[in-house]
């Protein structure tokens, strides 16, 4: 079925199933709405000057798109055929005798326009583009690029203007057929397209008495609310969150479950991601991508990574296929996929063998010196050594180095004397000289020990990967990748640009950690021009302080990590090997990772009952999602989808709430690709009964505190927190300001805005007295004014910003177990998994079955995750359906030429797409550009069909374990990646034909 006969399908259920008199279709009618004055499909004229005559856009460009343009039909265009107005004539004197067609009249009016609003797109791209909206007769007639962002730094290119092709066709949303206009009731099945129009007051009384009656139950830990993102707009992130916290529900994680967390840094550098905005990318000597295809999900910024060319930096590409930024780089590396860690640990091998390493960043920044016992594979601690003296609060914490005459000393910055994971009144600075090549005996409290360094041990891991090795694991060229890294390891300011086709994988905290190494091995950390960007979800935001307490008021929220969430919940303990069941009990058990429900007193735990999902697309996003519709969905009692477009999570929910659209609301936009904020403000009112999401949530709250005083509900005990769940004063809360007691002070989402910024010490900091206000990002998009806690570098004038100042140039401890960059890890999980360093190893086997093909599916240049996946204009620009690329002998050995129908199948599912030959990939290789939604495929199946359920169980740890101060869930900063390599596919033929 396609997706308009879906459309169609739901339009007729609507008219079938609502009360008589309530006749306005819902999803499939003509964009407008006679409610707010607006013209529909039908009344949408083009009027020409002096005269009566009108035609509708879409049956001009009909008419002459066809008859005239193509020349198709008759050879000639009467006026008759141009609907009376003049055909294409030549023009001999367009300056001097120029005929008036009326028909231009339509592109003359472009550039006619009666408002100008100041807005942006709340898409998870990480671009945060600043955008003129002209609004004319009450519609939102097209887009423009504001290119007004200040100027800061003349030595690198301008950062005017930002935006891509998405950002253009936005306008194409505002009035679309899958436009959300009302509240909408699920009548049919789940997915099957069959709604029924309802009131506002009836949505919000049916959610409100639900969720009423969980909380009364104790359920209210069954309560989900997942969103993602909040940097793209926080106001809407907090709108949902905080109703959710107050209810005492469950906020989900989003970075770890899309797979866009690296997990290698939080494990490396105790950090969630740092990245220099790109504005740096043109200040490095040597730049490769790795996996980051930026001239496709990185359009705003590829000109930085272009103009770096012009100015003598060398570029360089790693990616299996010949990808559209590998042809703008002066080298092109193509490691079999999967391969990524062995390749960069070859070049890491390259760096020591040749000692193009960085010494003294390695002894000062680095747990290289760190001395580890053989005996158990642990650090050497000062609690084991009875001849040192030490004054750590923890000396079991407290780790020791051997100094040039071979004394055993404490290494300053060790978490045994650190206050907590940050402790800034610590300095890493050394006051001796430790030696990184060194082995001996310690006479410890267990007897003699043998002891290295982890110097030592890297050596060792990397010895195994010689030029032979390296070249049969990756099929790189011996001489090619090892000229890559000596020329890296020369460079005076090198940095990579690590992207999402590492993370993909199973072993993606390994490549993570792989790749991470050769900045550290080479000192290329702290300076303009270097580092390791990793920009993939816009992760991280930048006024963080503010947008925090307005989503979370209450103490003691809960939250989870969603990929763990998910597939517990879908059954993968009965799903995966034994050992990985195993390992996810134990990490459940120790309370190293949540999980909601919890479990009751009497050792049951109930099914969540209930979700929310706003701003995301959670149900077409699903890796696993065979388990996930068959086996999590029905636990489900109720499903909410607050959405401004019919998407696959709209169709498989039970109440779905319009949205007001990235033009119609206000918020705040702003990414780690640059250091700027900037606004949405309603160019024109929400269409048909769209409401903001600040609106919806606040109006839910309302109406669960009316209906709890009505039903006479008390407060309730949480179990785990000291506070009360208080549904008769729940509004009161939502729109309380929690800092200065002002009651009904949130009312509206601009004072919402104006809450984060006035709370963020990026917008209004501390030390001075300047502040950005709302009215100043309307104006023109602000440079923030500092850096917060959670970032690693302050905010300089004249510069753009560069992570991990404040550990190598501050020498403040780095948030780790040691103080330092941390590629040693002696948690017992990974002492016994082998992967106390990283190491190259094979994706786990069977993932989907025995098949020939690797299955991948990156991020595609014509949509935003599954946003204009639909849209019409960008589906024109390419074949207009789901895609499979193939190599041309792989579809030479199956009898497949280009445009035929085809099935991509495994163990788990099929489906059907049309074939394109892709002479630019790799053999074996099955790519499907991911995201496209499950209702424009034939058989309802999608891209997230074929992957099955699997976690890595490193990335369940806690570390310390009895702490966990290091590695600890926290939402989007540790916890399982949910991964969609690794799988194994093949394609056949199905006989039909393709489009």
């Amino acid at each position: 079925m396609s997706r308009n006969d879906t459309l169609d399908d739901a339009a007729d259920e609507q008219h079938d199933t609502t009360a008589e008199g309530d006749e306005t279709p819902d999803v499939g009618d003509p964009p407008g709405d006679p409610a707010r004055g607006e013209a529909s499909a039908a009344d949408d004229r083009t009027f020409a000057p002096d005269t009566d005559e009108s035609v509708s856009r879409r049956g001009f460009l009909e008419g002459l798109g066809i008859a005239s343009v193509l020349g198709l039909g008759t050879a000639t265009a009467t006026e008759d055929d141009l609907f009376g107005m003049q055909g294409l004539k030549p023009v001999d004197d367009p300056i001097g005798n120029y005929p008036y067609r009326e028909w231009e009249d339509l592109y003359r009016e472009e550039w006619d326009w009666d408002s100008v609003a100041r807005s942006t797109h709340s898409v998870n791209c990480t671009g945060s583009c600043s955008w003129n909206v002209y609004v004319k007769n009450g519609q939102v007639w097209r887009e423009e690029q504001a290119g007004d962002y200040p100027r800061f730094d003349e030595s690198v290119p301008d950062p005017n203007p930002r935006g891509c092709q998405k950002g253009a066709c936005y306008t194409d949303y505002v009035n679309a057929d899958e436009r959300i206009k009302h509240p909408l009731k699920r009548v049919g099945e789940r997915g099957e397209g069959k709604w029924k129009r309802i009131s506002w007051d009836e949505a919000l009384t049916e959610i409100a008495d639900h969720v009423i009656s969980e909380v009364q139950a104790g359920r209210y830990d069954a309560i989900s609310g997942f969103t993602p993102i909040p940097a793209m707009s926080p106001v809407s992130f907090a709108g949902g969150s905080r109703l959710v916290n107050l209810l005492g529900g469950v906020s989900h994680s989003f970075y770890d479950w899309y797979s866009d967390l690296p997990p290698g840094q939080p494990i490396t550098w105790g950090t969630q991601t740092d990245n220099a905005e790109s504005a740096d990318w043109y200040n490095a000597d040597y730049l490769i991508a790795w996996g980051s295809n930026v001239n496709v999900t990185r359009i705003p910024d590829a000109k930085y990574f272009l103009e770096a060319g012009y100015d003598g930096t060398k570029r360089v590409g790693v990616f299996t296929d010949y990808s559209q930024t590998a042809i703008h780089t002066d080298e092109w590396v193509s490691p079999e996929p999967g391969s990524d860690t062995a390749l960069a640990l070859g070049m890491a091998q390259t760096i020591v063998s040749e000692d193009l390493y960085d010494e003294g960043h390695l002894k000062e920044q680095t747990d290289m010196p760190l001395l580890v016992r053989q005996d158990t594979g642990k650090f050497l601690r000062a609690s084991e050594v009875r001849s040192v003296s030490t004054d750590a609060d923890d000396p079991d914490w407290m780790l020791l180095m051997l100094d040039a005459d071979g004394r055993l000393r404490e290494a300053p910055g060790s978490l045994g004397e650190r206050d907590g994971q940050h402790d800034d009144s610590k300095s890493i600075e050394l006051g001796f000289d430790p030696q990184l090549d060194a082995e001996t005996t310690v006479q410890t409290t267990d007897g003699e020990v043998r002891v290295r360094t982890v110097w030592n041990e890297l050596r060792d891991e990397l010895a195994q990967y010689d030029p032979e090795t390296v070249h049969e694991e990756t099929g790189v060229g011996r001489e090619t990748y090892q000229r890559v890294a000596r020329e890296f390891g020369e460079a005076d300011a090198a940095k990579i640009i690590h992207g999402k086709g590492v993370n993909d994988w199973y072993h993606n905290d390994l490549g993570n950690r792989a790749i991470q190494l050769l900045v550290t091995l080479t000192g290329n950390l702290g300076d303009p021009g270097t580092g390791l960007d990793h920009y993939v979800g816009q992760e991280k935001i930048w006024t963080y302080e503010g947008w925090k307490d307005l989503s979370f008021p209450a103490a003691g929220g809960r939250s989870v990590p969603t990929t763990l969430w998910t597939y517990y919940h879908a059954g993968i303990l009965d799903n995966t090997d034994p050992d990985t069941a195993e390992r996810i009990r134990e990490a459940i058990d120790e309370e190293w990772m949540p999980v909601y429900p919890a479990e009751r007193e009497d050792g049951t735990r109930p099914d969540p009952s209930t979700m929310f999902v706003w701003r995301g697309n959670y149900f077409n996003q699903a890796k696993g999602n065979v388990a996930v519709e068959e086996e999590l969905w029905p636990k489900l009692d109720l499903v909410v989808d607050v959405n401004f477009r019919m998407d696959s999570t709209a169709m498989y929910s039970d109440i779905v709430l319009p949205a007001a659209s990235h033009y119609e609301k206000h918020d705040l936009n702003m990414t780690d690709m640059h250091s700027y904020v900037h606004p949405f403000t309603p160019a024109v009112e929400p269409l048909g009964e769209a409401k903001t999401d600040w609106a919806i949530f606040r109006e839910l709250a309302e109406t669960i505190q009316r209906r709890a005083r009505e039903r006479g509900v008390e407060p309730i005990e949480d179990r785990e927190f000291d506070r009360e769940i208080d549904l008769q004063t729940i509004y009161d809360d939502f729109v309380r300001d929690r800092q200065s007691g002002e009651e009904s002070a949130l009312v509206e989402d601009r004072a919402a805005c104006e809450y984060i910024l006035e709370h963020s010490e990026e917008s209004n900091p501390a030390d001075t007295d300047e502040q950005i206000e709302f009215a100043d990002t309307v104006e023109q998009p602000q440079r923030l004014l500092a850096g917060g806690d959670h970032w690693t570098s302050d905010i300089e004038d004249g510069e753009p910003y560069v992570p991990w100042q404040d550990f190598v140039r501050e020498k403040n401890p780095w948030p780790t177990v040691t103080g330092r960059q941390q590629y040693y890890v002696d948690h017992d999980w990974f002492l016994e998994l082998g992967e106390q360093l990283p190491t190259h190893k094979e994706g786990p086997e069977g993932m989907g079955g025995d098949y020939p093909m690797e299955y991948n599916t990156p991020h595609g240049r014509w949509s935003i995750h599954s946003t204009w996946r639909d849209n019409e204009t960008l589906l024109r620009l390419q074949r207009g359906e789901p895609v499979v690329y193939l190599h041309p002998e792989d579809a030479k050995e199956r009898g497949i030429e280009d445009g035929d129908a085809v099935e991509v199948f495994n163990d788990l599912s099929s489906v059907e797409l049309q074939a394109k030959l892709y002479p630019s990939s790799q053999r074996g290789t099955a790519r499907m550009y991911f995201a496209w939604e499950r209702f424009q495929f034939p058989d309802d199946a999608d891209f997230n069909s074929l992957v099955p359920m699997y976690m890595k169980p490193t990335q369940l740890v806690q570390y310390p374990e009895e702490s966990g101060e290091h590695l600890s869930f926290r939402p989007n900063y540790w916890g399982p990646t949910g991964v969609n390599s690794d799988v194994r596919v093949d394609v056949r033929k199905t006989g039909g034909d393709g489009g």
